[in-house]
């Protein structure tokens, strides 16, 4: 019990520890990229370097409750359950807050790990909101989600889809970006069709509310 009880201190002290780290100095790297076969390809960009339409496309497609949340939206993953237990296109409820503590400190993958790992996603985004601002959440989840095979960060995504800085995105580019965000590697940003590009259309209508409502405000304050 008292091995048990070091183990479990240490990993508080250690996880308190590198999320505050990480409140200032930028993720080096991530599991996920660490075991992608196809190599690394990202270039960090602070916040104020990211076109605004690229945040309000993520707002818009992954979390409208993103400034006003604490981390978890417990509507968003009731309404989850019930779709994918309709057998509708399956989704998860996770906010942006939980992708990016998954994304920084965690790893992806299915199997009985992946109960492992939504656990200590409960952890972890509990730190990263009582720990870094929304801006924060913000900045680092747009610098280390991935955006494509071997391409993390909107900037890297930017650059191989349009050549160009992701400081210059259109709304409809950026809106594209965000809907492949839930997939990177199977949904096509250049050129896309079907539901990707449906949704992509989507997003960027949604992308005028998102700044008009204010609902990214907590990013620009």
């Amino acid at each position: 019990m008292r091995l048990v009880a070091k183990i479990v201190i240490w990993f508080v002290v250690l996880s308190v520890a590198i999320t505050a780290l990480y409140r200032v100095v930028p993720p080096p790297v991530t599991v996920t990229m660490i075991t992608d076969a196809n190599g690394i390809t990202k270039d960090w960009e602070p916040l104020e370097n990211i076109d605004r339409n690229m945040v309000a496309a993520a707002i818009g497609a992954e979390d409208s409750k993103f400034c006003s949340h604490d981390g978890f939206d417990s509507d968003a993953i009731e309404s989850a359950m019930k779709r994918n237990a309709e057998g509708g296109r399956l989704r998860g409820g996770s906010t942006i807050s939980q992708q990016t503590a998954k994304n920084v400190f965690l790893w992806q993958g299915e199997g009985w790990t992946r109960y492992l790992r939504k656990g200590l996603e409960v952890w972890f985004t509990f730190l990263v909101e009582a720990l870094w601002d929304k801006r924060r959440i913000m900045e680092v989840y747009l610098n280390v989600a991935e955006t494509g095979i071997g391409t993390y960060g909107v900037e890297a995504g930017a650059q191989r889809y349009f050549g160009k800085s992701a400081a210059n995105l259109s709304r409809l580019e950026a809106a594209r970006m965000a809907a492949a965000l839930p997939s990177p590697k199977t949904r096509s940003v250049k050129n896309p069709h079907g539901f990707v590009r449906r949704y992509g259309s989507t997003i960027a209508a949604r992308i005028n509310t998102v700044r008009a409502s204010g609902y990214d405000a907590c990013v620009y304050q």
